[in-house]
Formats: structure tokens, sequence, C-alpha cells
């Protein structure tokens, strides 16, 4: 398959037929009120680079079409499956089966033994690099400000952190997404 450059990205109308044909990890992105439409085009970005089956974007968070996720996603948007739904948890429990009202879930995702990792500081937060990560794979990341919820990181299966040495004491939602996912995907060894 041929890889498109920003440029192309930008420019190209979406082919269905090759977004069809492009292999999904089964990688889930929950956005549980992700406010800076920055940070979602670039998790939208994010996603088509690891693959992933679909992202779901909860609560305030702003969906697609919008000019400043176009932007920062270079249209990857337009190439990786979403939905939207009220809330994180909501999508959660559908993930693992449970009945919910609203979000309706692509055939053969509800029920299956899905590893929910929250990306959140927490007293209850491991390091992100001591989990045993497994497909399938949802993460969470949260609110810029606030994080992700307290309802979804008691529903979590795990909470990573990452550790901090400078005066900082967080970084971006999509680089600490990143950061995890990419080492899930060391983990699980579909990196060669």
């Amino acid at each position: 398959m041929k890889k498109l450059t920003a440029k192309e990205l930008r420019t190209l109308p979406i082919d269905r037929k090759t977004a069809k044909s492009i292999k999904k990890q089964q990688i889930m992105i929950i956005c549980d009120n992700v406010l800076d439409t920055y940070n979602v085009g670039a998790i939208f970005r994010l996603a088509d680079a690891v693959a992933a089956e679909k992202v779901y974007l909860c609560g305030a968070t702003e969906t697609p079409p919008n000019s400043k996720i176009k932007k920062a996603s270079i249209n990857t948007w337009q190439w990786v499956n979403w939905q939207y739904a009220a809330t994180a948890q909501e999508v959660i429990k559908q993930l693992r089966g449970q009945k919910t009202e609203g979000t309706r879930l692509p055939d053969g995702q509800g029920g299956q033994k899905i590893q929910i990792i929250a990306v959140e500081q927490d007293q209850r937060s491991v390091p992100f690099y001591k989990v045993a990560y497994r497909f399938p794979l949802a993460i969470v990341v949260g609110n810029e400000t606030y994080g992700v919820s307290k309802d979804v990181l008691d529903i979590a299966d795990e909470i990573v952190e990452l550790p901090m040495w400078g005066i900082n004491k967080s970084l971006n939602v999509m680089v600490s997404c990143g950061i995890v996912l990419y080492e899930a995907m060391k983990q699980i060894d579909t990196i060669k």
C-alpha cells in the first residue's frame, strides 16, 4: 500500500477502497472530554499511525468535520473510524458487553475481554512500562485540565502514568497517548 504524504492527505480525496484495505489493530482510543481540537486532530493522526480500529469521541469532545481537527489531523480523521458517545463510561460498558442506552458499537466488539487502560495521574497509577498490555486494547485519555473522569478511572483495568522528572506535572494528552500506545504495541510485538 502506498503511504501518503501530508500534502497528499490534505489535498487528495479519500480512497474508500484503500481505507477499507488497511489492516486494523485491535486498538480503540477513547477521548473523555478532550477539549482542545488540535489534540483531537493529533489523536486522529496517532490512530492512523497505529492503525487503530476506532476512536471514540465522548462528552464535550468536538467531532469532525471541524477545521482545527482537519488541520491537526492532516485529514486522517477521514481515514480513521470514529464515533461520538455521550460518555466514555458508556463506551467502556458497551465494549465490555454491558447493555447501556445510546451508543451502538460495531458487530463483534461487545463482550470481548477488552483491556481498558486509562492514562492519568492517580493514587492507583502505575508507570506505563510496568503494565502487561494485550489486544483488544482501549486507551482512555482525558480532559486537558481535569484528566480522565473518576467514573472511568473506577472501571478501568489499569491506570497508567508517565514519570515526570522536571517541574511540569504532566504531558500533552496526545503525546501521553502515543507513548503508551507504542509501548503497548512493542510489548504485543506488532512493531518489527
